[in-house]
């Protein structure tokens, strides 16, 4: 099973925004933290702003941040949210589902039991766990702010 870019987007700005604490960022900065797409970024932030999860500051020296505290942000709800459809086979979609062995296959409830075994332990973490190594992920991203901080206190001399 493979997340969509949609959800690996989203997880990866909340991770950022969650390390950056109470100060906004921009799409920009995110997606050249991450080396990713800002117009996919864009929709992406789009999305858990409507959400709630993010809030957006519009103007000049406008940005974002998150819209909850990192313990109310499940990983699960996240990934449910933005995934929108956890279809693993046709055949968990009835509507469509064209599968001649649909009704007596045993693949169904095994892959069925997986997805929700799966999604069982994404249930079980919040953005805080994410981010309890905010000094490490803060060094790996670069975050602005944190070479400034590091000369401040005598690192990297």
């Amino acid at each position: 099973m493979q997340l969509t870019q949609f959800s690996d987007y989203a997880l990866r700005t909340l991770i950022y925004l969650g390390v950056r604490g109470d100060s906004l960022a921009t799409i920009e900065e995110i997606a050249a933290a991450y080396g990713i797409s800002e117009s996919h970024l864009t929709k992406v932030v789009h999305k858990l702003g409507k959400l709630g999860i993010l809030a957006t500051v519009r103007g000049r020296g406008g940005g974002m941040r998150l819209g909850r505290l990192p313990t109310e942000i499940n990983i699960g709800e996240t990934v449910r949210l933005m995934e929108g459809n956890l279809n693993l086979v046709e055949c968990f979609d009835a509507e469509h589902n064209s599968c001649p062995i649909a009704p007596v296959c045993g693949l169904t409830g095994v892959l069925d039991e997986a997805l929700r075994a799966f999604m069982s332990v994404l249930d079980r973490y919040t953005l805080a766990d994410m981010i309890r190594n905010k000094s490490d992920i803060s060094g790996l991203l670069a975050l602005p702010g944190e070479a400034a901080a590091a000369r401040r206190s005598g690192a990297g001399r």
